[in-house]
């Protein structure tokens, strides 16, 4: 019984969900274009994905945008023809960006709110894998005030300070049940900070091609003082204290990147990034609780996730004044080792196609559309610890809208 439980506590869902997906909604000219950017200076977006292209923006802008997410998830018991949905809910990842600097100058400030991990998963409270997870709702804010400079007419750098904010709502089944035979629950819910930089390099080639490397670095978020609240038997409650606290860290892994952007016409642009995600510092998942008990113990377990890569490519059709196309997609490799995988985001390699269309409002106002869907791979898995063994397929649909005043 007391490594049951303490199985169910160790509380994998809010670790691996972090680690296991990156939301990469930060643009909607960039997710029209696969989510390329760090090779193009095209808008205020450049705060994140390259500080470095920021002063060679040829106006300011301020802008703002949502892309409202939903996740897709089955899965199929081994040895059965069952299926289990996740509930249809939907994440609103969101972004604003300012820049400003005086015009001819060789420099700009930008500000950048946005949010690069989180998401939003409800199993219910019926499914085989309840004493994995039931819901999970995670969100990390990321504030990133940018300093970029002009060092030459073809060469630029900038970097940016971040601060962020995170919060979890974690809740999942204990196998303790009662008189009527309804499971316990445990719901853990916190917030905490980290702090981190964003810095980037922008240069254009005597081709015509532009180049950029950029690295965001990894991001330690501390949780202390999270709310434990435990429903068990009253036969056991003393070995669950009320109230009680947990604190763990949660390292958002730190990314390098580089782009490249060709501009072979007026009329078209195309783009190129490469990605290497450090998800190796996610070595194991740590929770301590503030009051403990022979049921109730803090954990250590080892996760060893590795590090993903990402290809993707894009395209630009200026059709006239007014309008343009965009288009594009990518490839993705899984964080996630085999036996480690959990149902709160089941991580696998994926692939992504995207579409976007611009329109001029005014001379100084743009309307920008995006669209993606996003395909991981099956993958069939047995938990190491939960011992949860079965197939997920998974989908992601992802519309998105912005408006962005420039002068």
């Amino acid at each position: 019984m007391r490594k049951i439980l303490l199985l169910a506590l160790a509380l994998a869902p809010v670790l691996s969900f972090a680690q296991g997906f990156q939301v990469n909604l930060e643009g909607e000219k960039q997710i029209g274009m696969g989510h390329t950017g760090t090779g193009l200076a095209q808008d205020g977006a450049s705060v994140f994905f390259n500080p470095g292209a920021v002063a060679m923006l040829t106006e300011n802008y301020v802008q703002g945008g949502v892309s409202p997410l939903v996740f897709q998830s089955v899965f199929n018991p081994s040895g059965t023809n069952e299926q289990f949905h996740t509930a249809n809910k939907i994440a609103p990842p969101f972004t604003f960006y300012g820049v400003w600097g005086p015009k001819d100058a060789i420099w700009k400030l930008g500000l950048g709110v946005y949010t690069p991990f989180g998401g939003l998963t409800d199993w219910g409270t019926t499914w085989p894998g309840k004493y994995s997870s039931e819901k999970l709702d995670l969100k990390a804010f990321y504030f990133q005030p940018t300093l970029s400079v002009k060092l030459t007419d073809y060469i630029s750098i900038g970097a940016g300070f971040v601060y962020n904010r995170g919060t979890v709502d974690l809740t999942q089944a204990l196998p303790l049940a009662n008189n009527a035979g309804q499971p316990g629950q445990a719901e853990l819910k916190g917030s905490g900070h980290g702090y981190g930089w964003n810095a980037g390099i922008y240069f254009k080639t005597e081709s015509g091609v532009t180049v950029g490397i950029t690295h965001r670095s990894q991001v330690t978020t501390t949780i202390n003082n999270g709310n434990a609240v435990f429903t068990v038997p009253a036969s056991l409650q003393a070995e669950f204290p009320q109230p009680n606290q947990f604190s763990a860290s949660i390292p958002l892994p730190a990314t390098n990147s580089i782009g490249f952007g060709f501009h072979p016409s007026n009329k078209w642009t195309y783009a190129l990034d490469f990605n290497a995600v450090n998800w190796h510092a996610y070595k194991a998942l740590i929770f301590d609780y503030k009051y403990t008990t022979p049921l109730l113990q803090n954990t250590n377990e080892p996760r060893q996730y590795q590090d993903a890569f990402t290809l993707r490519a894009g395209a630009q059709y200026q059709a006239c004044q007014k309008w343009a196309i965009r288009f594009g997609g990518g490839l993705a490799s899984a964080a996630a080792p085999d036996a480690y995988v959990t149902p709160e985001v089941p991580d696998a390699a994926r692939y992504y196609l995207t579409g976007g269309l611009g329109y001029k409002l005014a001379s100084r106002l743009d309307l920008d559309l995006s669209f993606e869907y996003e395909h991981l791979f099956a993958r069939t898995q047995t938990n190491a610890y939960t011992q949860l063994s079965g197939t997920y397929t998974s989908h992601v649909y992802i519309p998105g809208i912005s408006l962005s005043y420039h002068w």
